[in-house]
C-alpha cells in the first residue's frame, strides 16, 4: 500500500509491517496505524514511527537497549495479557526521542516506551514509573548507560 510520510514523501509499505495501536499513542488516541521506517537503509537504531493516516504525524524512535543495555522494562500482568505474551522479554521496545539542536541536547523518553508484539503486530504505549520522561541523550553516554 502507498502512504504519505512526513520525511520520505510517498512510499510503498507492505501491509504486513503495519503496527496496530488499539488505544492509539498518548495524546494521539485516534491514531491506530503506524509503520516503523529506518532513517538510513542499513540502520535500525534510529527509526521513524510514521502514522499511516496522518502524513504530518511522525515520531523519532530508537532502540533503547542500544543506548542503555541496562534498560529493563517490566510490564504489569494486565499489559502482558493485552499484548498476548507471558513475560516482558517477549516484546520489542522503542523509545521516543525529542531531537534538539545540537543533537547531543536531545532527550529520550524511557518512561513511556512503545511496546510491540512482533508476532501479532499489536502495539501500545506504556508507563514505566522507574524511568524518566526526558532523559538527556548526553547523560546516557556519559554515565555509561546508567539509569536515568
Amino acid at each position: 500500500m502507498k502512504i504519505e510520510t512526513k520525511y520520505f514523501g510517498t512510499i510503498q509499505v507492505d501491509e504486513q509491517t503495519l503496527l496496530f495501536f488499539p488505544n492509539g499513542i498518548f495524546g494521539f488516541e485516534q491514531e491506530k496505524k503506524f509503520v516503523l521506517l529506518p532513517f538510513a537503509k542499513e540502520e535500525d537504531f534510529l527509526l521513524c514511527l510514521q502514522s499511516v493516516e496522518t502524513p504530518s504525524l511522525a515520531f523519532t524512535a530508537l532502540n533503547p537497549f542500544m543506548l542503555m543495555p541496562t534498560y529493563q522494562p517490566k510490564l504489569a500482568k494486565s499489559e502482558l495479557l493485552q499484548m498476548q505474551v507471558e513475560k516482558s522479554e517477549d516484546l520489542c521496545y522503542y523509545t521516543l526521542c525529542r531531537v534538539n539542536k545540537p543533537v547531543w541536547k536531545s532527550t529520550v523518553n524511557l518512561r513511556c516506551p512503545i511496546v510491540l508484539n512482533d508476532r501479532t503486530r499489536q502495539a501500545c504505549q506504556v508507563i514505566l514509573d522507574e524511568y524518566d520522561m526526558q532523559c538527556p541523550l548526553e547523560s546516557i553516554g556519559r554515565q555509561g548507560g546508567a539509569q536515568c
